[in-house]
């Protein structure tokens, strides 16, 4: 393991690529064969795992956890403290077409924007398709196909993704009862209203 001297904060494993006009924030450790590119932006405390890709027009923010084998492409937002599990993949082009590329064939579509919101956790393999948001501490199950749009604290699962249930922040399963549950891990409370589900302060 080796400190690149572009930025002495952060810890960069020396087979990793990190363009020096990318933006990483302090703390953030960078492993194996990984590369990031020019401008792409990392917030503070994250780990990146081997054999990631974070893109150009990626934004990451603080405390993310990226697992191996997981590419970040251009318009994905991942939130503060998003969790995102070995080999998750993320799109941006709904109608790819090798021949006619979206920057030289604009009338052809567009890229679409992924937003993953704070503190939500993506399993192992899941499939993330673009234009859609996963709501703040949503937790998507492993292989899921995302191909809408995910409220946050909600438990979802399946091709495509339906929700099953809903979690606390603290990542464990809630039980309502008369729209009300409280976590038996860790107490936090949630009342729902509508479908949403909010802290119960």
């Amino acid at each position: 393991m080796s400190l690149s001297k572009n930025y002495m904060s952060v810890t960069i494993h020396k087979t990793a690529e990190v363009s020096p006009k990318a933006k990483i924030g302090k703390g953030t450790k960078i492993w194996h064969n990984s590369q990031v590119l020019a401008g792409a932006q990392i917030g503070e405390n994250c780990v990146i795992g081997h054999n990631c890709f974070i893109s150009q027009g990626a934004v990451l923010g603080n405390g993310v956890k990226l697992e191996s084998n997981v590419d970040v492409w251009d318009l994905v937002t991942l939130g503060d403290y998003v969790f995102v599990g070995p080999s998750v993949t993320f799109t941006n082009d709904l109608v790819p077409r090798a021949k006619y590329p979206k920057s030289n064939f604009p009338n052809y579509g567009k890229w679409l924007p992924t937003h993953v919101r704070y503190g939500a956790s993506l399993g192992v393999n899941a499939t993330i398709i673009c234009g859609n948001t996963i709501g703040k501490w949503a937790m998507v199950g492993g292989g899921t196909v995302v191909a809408s749009n995910i409220p946050d604290y909600a438990l979802v699962v399946g091709v495509p993704s339906r929700i099953i249930g809903w979690v606390c922040e603290c990542g464990n399963k809630l039980d309502f009862k008369n729209e009300e549950a409280k976590c038996g891990i860790c107490a936090r409370c949630y009342k729902k209203e509508g479908g949403i589900i909010t802290p119960r302060l």
